[in-house]
């Protein structure tokens, strides 16, 4: 998961607009700076090439495909798969409350650029959509039929917004209903890891991506699930340069406590095979 250098305040422009205390609406770069104290965007945003800058940094540090959103910086992500196919993925953003005129939008997206997952933010909406509410079960549906995976942010938000939009048990719904469903687990799914986990183990269908933490903070119940019987169910997402550097990233992920035949899984293979690419095992 990487994304395109911009003016913050345009990324942000919609999850701003549900934000009420004056330090998130006047101070903060990003709606979770109180975590995020240097967010790589805020520097890189005049660069001149935003695909070429994010090609050098996955070059420098070895990633070879990463998963970009079409609803952020949409030109540059539209430049990014047109002119290095073999280098990014597609994915789609959905707004539940657009009804079946957002449905048709990803169904769009997925003929023209080929989109491997859909991506949903139920505290970033306006309004808030619960993760199991009659709104998001027509995009679950065409997940399903399209044969794609849906990512959704579970567990209390970074910005300062209701979370309860998220809870983690309200996936086990959604997988009852969707048994074919492929469910990532993206954000942490803090303060219920341990619910996450349980989850996982009753579903087959259900992930977890460790998007949006550094490395040092990934949870230890999602550690050790990983390196139990979980290796084939935690995918590592990254969060350049929405809040992190590569640099970080890739620095504290040689101290994570992951066993050796773990890591292929953790870094390539999880996420190969729920994207559908060709070296998923």
């Amino acid at each position: 998961m990487v994304g395109f250098p911009q003016d913050p305040a345009a990324l942000y422009r919609q999850i701003r607009e549900s934000l009420r205390d004056r330090e998130s609406r006047e101070e903060f770069v990003m709606p979770a700076s109180y975590m995020f104290h240097d967010v790589p965007a805020s520097h890189l945003a005049d660069e001149a090439d935003p695909v070429a800058l994010v090609l050098g940094e996955m070059d420098r540090h070895g990633v070879e495909i990463a998963l970009v959103s079409l609803s952020a910086n949409t030109e540059a992500a539209e430049r990014a798969l047109t002119e290095h196919p073999g280098r990014f993925v597609g994915s789609w953003s959905c707004d539940p409350n657009r009804g079946m005129e957002g449905i048709r939008a990803l169904v769009r997206a997925h003929e023209q650029w080929g989109v491997r997952a859909v991506s949903l933010f139920p505290h970033g909406v306006l309004p808030q959509v619960a993760i199991d509410a009659p709104q998001m079960y027509p995009i679950y549906a065409k997940c399903v039929e399209l044969g794609i995976p849906v990512f959704v942010t579970v567990g209390i938000a970074g910005p300062r917004v209701p979370s309860m939009v998220q809870h983690v048990e309200l996936v086990d719904r959604v997988m009852y209903d969707f048994p074919e469903l492929v469910f990532v687990m993206r954000h942490g799914a803090e303060p219920w890891t341990d619910l996450a986990v349980k989850l996982m183990i009753k579903w087959p269908n259900l992930y977890y991506s460790t998007s949006a933490f550094s490395p040092r903070y990934y949870p230890a119940d999602i550690i050790d699930y990983a390196n139990t019987r979980g290796a084939d169910r935690i995918l590592y997402g990254g969060y350049f340069p929405m809040g992190l550097s590569l640099d970080r990233i890739m620095t504290e992920l040689a101290q994570l406590p992951l066993k050796e035949d773990v890591w292929p899984k953790f870094l390539r293979e999880n996420a190969a095979r729920v994207l559908g690419l060709a070296d998923g095992k």
